[in-house]
């Protein structure tokens, strides 16, 4: 069963709750679940999306293919959008998470923090992935998101609505949002839960950040290159992602979200966050990801013509032994 493990507002609470009964009772009424689930069936994905990193556009791909290939989709709602869980609702996420037989297969996305499940004693782990982007361009993306907003809810009224100062503008008078400070944010998503995690410009930060990348994480994609990372998730996992390629190419949603404003920072603003130890941690980072996704990327497709095609099963089995008679 269900278990809250977010603070949500009273209408909030009571629409997810309607929502997860009758998700729940349709699934008792139609049998379609017993006591065991198929191999097929017991997978769960954590998209835990770093913001403005095109993960809305990636997200509606999950919500468009969901019921074409029987999986759910559920965003993670956390207070504020805080990207650290209490260790209670740890427990409870993670509870929820491994036990809740109605929502699996299951896809669930949201501004959260790597969460080690090893650490709670469960038998098998959730697969991870993700997308990140270049830190500069993130940060400026994110500045005008907070002022303008996007064409995606363009009504809806954002934090800094109403200053019309430009990121130039912010970094010649040393504003806070522009700050260097504010580039920390894709090493502690991938860091995690410890509280060096979130200790700006720590080494140990970083290193952990690269460890779980390589070692916790199916793929990791790039902003840069989105087309190419879904065309591999779809080839890795396709109980959830087939014929996500192709609605990505031809979707009207694929695109749908830009932020509104946004102007290009000058080169000596690009210049001036290069010269901050924080900027050459994050780029550091940003250039292992992509150095490992090509890595990964050259191993699973070829390009022909100027298209990149998917590369067959390239290994068999043989001198299997004892013979059977």
């Amino acid at each position: 069963m269900f278990t809250e493990f977010f603070i949500l507002l009273p209408t909030e609470r009571a629409i997810a709750r309607h929502e997860v009964r009758e998700i729940e009772q349709r699934h008792t009424m139609d049998g379609s679940r017993d006591s065991s689930l198929d191999e097929s069936d017991d997978v769960i994905i954590i998209y835990n999306r770093v913001p403005k990193t095109a993960s809305t556009s990636f997200t509606n791909i999950a919500y468009d293919l969901c019921v074409k290939n029987r999986f759910h989709v559920l965003h993670i709602n956390t207070t504020k959008n805080n990207p650290v869980m209490s260790l209670q609702d740890q427990v409870r996420f993670v509870k929820n998470v491994t036990s809740w037989r109605e929502m699996k297969p299951g896809f669930y996305h949201g501004h959260v923090a790597f969460l080690d499940f090893t650490k709670f004693g469960v038998k098998r782990k959730p697969i991870y992935i993700n997308v990140i982007r270049d830190p500069i361009e993130r940060l400026v993306s994110y500045y005008y998101f907070l002022r303008f907003g996007d064409d995606y809810r363009p009504g809806l009224r954002r934090r800094k609505q109403g200053d019309k100062k430009t990121f130039d503008e912010c970094m010649s008078t040393g504003g806070p949002d522009c700050a260097a400070e504010k580039l920390w944010l894709q090493i502690p998503f991938f860091c995690g839960h410890s509280s060096e995690c979130w200790n700006v410009g720590s080494r140990w930060a970083l290193d952990q950040a690269k460890y779980n990348l390589v070692n916790e994480y199916l793929l990791v994609g790039v902003t840069e290159e989105l087309e190419d990372f879904i065309m591999m998730l779809e080839a890795a996992l396709p109980r959830f992602f087939r014929g996500a390629t192709e609605l990505y190419r031809t979707g009207k949603k694929s695109h749908l979200r830009k932020t509104t404003e946004k102007k290009p920072p000058t080169k000596e603003s690009i210049t001036k966050l290069q010269q901050s130890e924080i900027w050459k941690m994050e780029n550091e980072f940003y250039e292992f990801a992509l150095e490992q996704f090509q890595f990964v990327r050259a191993h699973a497709v070829r390009e022909k013509d100027g298209e990149l095609y998917l590369l067959a099963q390239n290994f068999f089995y043989e001198k299997i032994y004892p013979k059977i008679n």
